[in-house]
């Protein structure tokens, strides 16, 4: 089998993994995982149980006949808030574990998403865990992808703790023996499949090939093995990078200033990264059978100044609804990304409902949350050319995040609550 560690950009692209040569036997899912922590192999999921549809995959909470659309909302306090802490959660990066660096003002813990009408309850980990068992999750993306994964390991901390394992050192994955239940976490900043062509590039933050009909091969050879995928990407579309699509054709770039090629821009860039990782989790191809969900993008939060000179974000507390408007490139992007997952959620109705499309529309609850990122209070190793004066992309860890899990759960289960 193929080294998971070591396959390269290019070697993926050359090799696409058919199902007849990453088929892994049937065996127990805590075996595979002891011997992938061992070996770290190529390697694909036996099918552990499938979905059972219909479920529930609205954002709508029915009340007395009536509903609410949990993505609509504003932010209340949460005397109860936090539910974890540092301390009692293991998992929290460095990134984002802005009590271990210092945050002087802790009060940004201590609100909850609210939305109009209704109520969103608290993450329950026992409920969760009961309606997962015997499931698996896999969280594709950037570090938000991650972000998002650790918010949902410490939140089942007070119920359960996995057996971890890493398969290479940006694929994480965890084992929940009791409920026979996985979450991995596959790293795929681009959602396609990507190369870094020059280290520095035309902005010093390097130049990438982006393939944007391509879905990156690690992620995408194993997903059909996961019961639900959570799909997000945006923030690495900034970066200067070639844009090829039809088997190699470049069709243009995002701020390569080369003569006699088109800027298409990064709206371009992610429009198609986004339906090709789509149309993977679209059942069009009769492999993924799942749940699809596509989380909009995440809105950073600098003032004061740009990412890599004086921006900050220093508030102490949530804007209210309408005092912050998601705009520019981010309101673009969002619009986009709503365009392509109504096509998709079209395309897997039209095949059969072999898979499902679930949208997480978090941009606007999050918008509202400039006090909720690490800015200076996080440990921090740079990239090469790529270091972020302060962090107001991330979100602490326990902290604004934790509602996307809530929101997860509420998708995962509202026809119970009916």
């Amino acid at each position: 089998m193929r080294s998971l560690l070591h396959i390269s950009n290019n070697s993926v692209r050359k090799h696409y993994c058919s199902t007849s040569r990453c088929i892994v036997p049937a065996v127990s899912l805590l075996l595979l995982l002891a011997a992938l922590a061992a070996s770290n192999v190529y390697f694909t999921f036996p099918n552990r149980g499938r979905l059972q549809f219909p479920l529930p995959f609205s954002s709508r909470i029915t009340r007395r006949g009536e509903g609410c659309d949990i993505f609509r909302g504003d932010w209340v306090p949460d005397p109860d808030a936090p539910y974890y802490t540092n301390d009692t959660c293991s998992v929290i990066h460095e990134h984002y574990d802005c009590m271990r660096y210092g945050k002087p003002d802790l009060g940004f813990v201590k609100w909850r998403w609210q939305p109009d009408g209704c109520d969103l309850p608290r993450f329950d980990p026992w409920r969760f865990l009961d309606v997962m068992r015997g499931k698996s999750i896999a969280f594709v993306g950037d570090s938000l992808a991650r972000n998002h994964k650790d918010s949902l390991i410490c939140l089942l901390t007070k119920a359960a703790e996995p057996t971890p394992s890493w398969p290479n050192s940006k694929h994480t994955m965890y084992y929940y023996g009791e409920y026979n239940f996985t979450v991995a976490n596959f790293w795929a900043p681009y959602l396609v499949q990507h190369e870094q062509i020059d280290e520095d590039g035309p902005a010093h933050t390097g130049l990438w090939n982006l393939y944007l009909d391509e879905p990156d091969g690690v992620w995408a050879a194993h997903v059909a093995g996961f019961d639900y995928a959570v799909v997000s990407a945006s923030s690495w579309f900034y970066r200067p990078s070639m844009l090829y699509e039809a088997g190699g054709r470049l069709v243009g770039c995002h701020y390569c200033l080369l003569p006699n090629v088109t800027d298409l821009t990064p709206r371009y860039a992610l429009r198609m990264a986004t339906r090709a990782a789509l149309r993977a989790l679209s059942g069009a191809d009769g492999r993924f059978r799942g749940a699809a969900v596509l989380r909009t993008v995440d809105p950073s939060q600098y003032e004061g100044g740009q990412w890599n000179k004086d921006g900050n974000c220093v508030r102490t507390r949530p804007y209210r609804r309408g005092e912050k408007k998601v705009q520019g490139f981010e309101l673009d992007f969002r619009n986009l990304q709503l365009e392509e997952f109504a096509a998709a959620e079209k395309a897997a109705n039209d095949g059969g409902g072999k898979a499902r499309m679930m949208l997480m529309d978090t941009t606007e609850a999050m918008i509202l949350r400039a006090d909720a990122h690490p800015s200076k209070y996080r440990g921090w190793t740079p990239e090469k050319h790529f270091n972020l004066s302060n962090d107001c992309v991330h979100w602490c860890l326990p902290g604004a995040i934790d509602t996307w899990n809530d929101m997860l759960l509420h998708m995962l289960t509202s026809t119970h609550d009916q």
